[in-house]
């Protein structure tokens, strides 16, 4: 077997898959038949520049060819040759955001990511006139912002993209991007998989000449944004720049075809095999979210949901909370600490099993405990900035399993408000698969989130690949769009079986739960009070009360982590 994948890797048979997370560059190859056979990444974070979240794209560069290099030195390590080619290549990052670049160019103002908050007026005004709700987080809420503030930037900007299409453009030198990621930029019309042409005129009155005439004559924000692909597509090929851009060694040679670049939220739906009508997928990292993809159209917009698009353009209702499983992966470094402490030291996979095992044992409640993992604000419970919390009266029930299991429910809860709006929606959800990291640990997490969406669980073993691997697959598929579309072929060409575990949602936890949420609802106006009882000190890069706040991620995402983010 290993001559055999030596031969493929060699003969440039083998896919490669890249992802941009929020915490890690990853990079997966894979055969012909979507098994893994080599990896790399690298790790990073963002940084709190000027009041906002960013990454540089010198550290993108530099992160992008490290995790490349550990790819190919793990090729090498186990089969004895270095690739050169492969039979095709793909993109995927964190969704949304706002790169703005000149004609030259030339970046305009640093990176705005998903995580930023600062853009209300603009997102608030855009979603009134379109009828259609727009996120903090997407890039024409961004850019619209960036308008209202009469930013000097503006009116140099000749193009707008995210975070995988800049990286794409790099790599092929074509302004494009999948229909799924393009979705996070502005609102998707289902029927033609493009840009919804009638709220991009409205846009257009709303937003004016004021941004986009850095390219010349304004012709619209349509002439900003990229062109849109699905997935199978032809989205360009690697170019020589591009193959030197991520290979400074020389070794890649040019000519390499790409998919379509996507988002996080595309490749975890494609990793998780939750590309059809009633099916969705929960992503756990530093943020968290749920999709599901929709039979019908929604009957009117939410605050709560986006809607977005599976890589070939079906709708999707998108939870997405900013706040995911940081402050878990904090209590698990601190329970770590005092293992080793007290004589007794635990890889971190030990620690998050032994305090899981202590939190499904729990009270279904949490025994009266109540958990606020708000590192940053919130859009979905309208909280502007966060501060963690853990409450409890003098009758709870502390003890370790409570204290654990009030951890996790604090985490779904968020994701659990804004799936209660899919249900009065009447929108129906077969399964949903889960993964990201917590879910190495099997269990409570499956379990727990089962209660919280009232809905079954399902692991798959490829979830555990991530993004990276999503992307790969997303890759892999060029050759055979042609054939059938994709959720025929990741039913039956790229998941062999069922999922490996269905958790089904427990009475007794569904009940617990419930009560959990109702505190959680209720204590929502603590976020506010904590936030104005804590003042800013610039020496020790507290936040002040009107900001996210500026901590490192650094072991935000514990080693058991199987990448991404997500993020997203």
């Amino acid at each position: 077997m290993g001559d055999d994948r030596r031969q493929r890797i060699e003969d440039g048979r083998a896919t490669l898959g890249i992802e941009l997370g929020s915490t890690r560059i990853k990079a997966v190859l894979i055969d012909e038949d979507h098994v893994p056979l080599a990896s790399g990444d690298h790790e990073w974070e963002n940084a709190f520049v000027d009041g906002r979240w960013t990454y540089s794209l010198e550290d993108v560069e530099t992160g992008l060819r490290a995790a490349y290099a550990a790819l190919v030195a793990d090729v090498e390590s186990q089969y004895g040759v270095r690739p050169t080619t492969f039979r095709a290549l793909g993109v995927s990052a964190m969704m949304h955001g706002y790169l703005a670049f000149d004609a030259a160019g030339e970046l305009l103002v640093p990176f705005r990511t998903w995580r930023n908050t600062s853009t209300g007026p603009a997102a608030e005004a855009l979603s009134e006139r379109l009828g259609f709700n727009i996120p903090l987080r997407w890039s024409v809420a961004h850019l619209y912002q960036a308008v209202l503030d009469e930013e000097p930037h503006v009116a140099e900007v000749a193009r707008v993209t995210t975070l995988a299409g800049y990286v794409h453009h790099r790599l092929t030198g074509q302004d494009v991007l999948g229909v799924g990621d393009a979705s996070g930029m502005f609102p998707i019309d289902p029927a033609t998989r493009d840009y919804d042409l009638a709220m991009l005129a409205t846009a257009d009155e709303l937003i004016g000449a004021g941004a986009g005439t850095g390219a010349g004559t304004h012709t619209g924000i349509r002439a900003l944004f990229p062109e849109v692909l699905v997935a199978g597509q032809d989205a360009g090929a690697l170019t020589a720049e591009g193959a030197a851009w991520l290979d400074p060694t020389g070794a890649l040679e040019p000519g390499v075809p790409l998919c379509p670049p996507e988002g996080d939220a595309g490749t975890g739906m494609v990793a998780t095999n939750a590309v059809a009508p009633r099916t969705g997928n929960v992503s756990v990292g530093t943020s968290i979210f749920a999709m599901v993809v929709l039979e019908r159209a929604m009957a009117q917009a939410h605050e709560e949901l986006d809607v977005v698009t599976t890589p070939a353009g079906d709708a999707v209702a998108m939870v997405h909370c900013n706040n995911g499983a940081s402050e878990i992966a904090a209590w698990a470094r601190v329970f770590g600490r005092f293992a080793e402490a007290a004589g007794t030291p635990l890889d971190i996979d030990h620690v998050y099993a032994t305090l899981l095992a202590e939190a499904e044992q729990a009270d279904p409640d949490a025994g009266g405990l109540l958990s606020y993992n708000y590192l940053a604000g919130e859009p979905v419970t309208h909280v502007e900035a966060g501060r963690p919390l853990l409450v409890r009266g003098a009758g709870s029930a502390f003890t370790l399993g409570n204290l654990v299991r009030a951890e996790v429910q604090g985490a779904f809860a968020t994701l659990a408000i804004g799936m209660d709006v899919l249900a009065e929606e009447d929108v129906r959800v077969d399964r949903m698969t889960a993964h990201g990291g917590l879910f190495r640990t099997p269990g409570a997490p499956q379990r727990l989130l089962a209660a919280a969406l009232r809905v079954p669980v399902a692991l798959e073993e490829t979830a555990g690949e991530g993004g990276a691997w999503g992307i790969a697959v997303l890759a892999a598929y060029l050759e055979h769009a042609g054939d059938t579309d994709l959720t025929t072929h990741l039913a039956e060409r790229v998941f062999g079986g069922d999922a490996v575990h269905v958790a089904d949602p427990d009475e007794h936890d569904v009940a617990g739960f419930r009560t959990y949420l109702e505190r959680f609802r209720a204590g929502l106006p603590l976020q506010a009070a904590a936030v104005a009882a804590t003042t800013s000190d610039a020496a020790t890069g507290e936040l002040d009360a009107t900001t996210d706040e500026p901590e490192t991620t650094a072991g935000a995402e514990p080693s058991l982590q199987t990448e991404k983010e997500p993020t997203r």
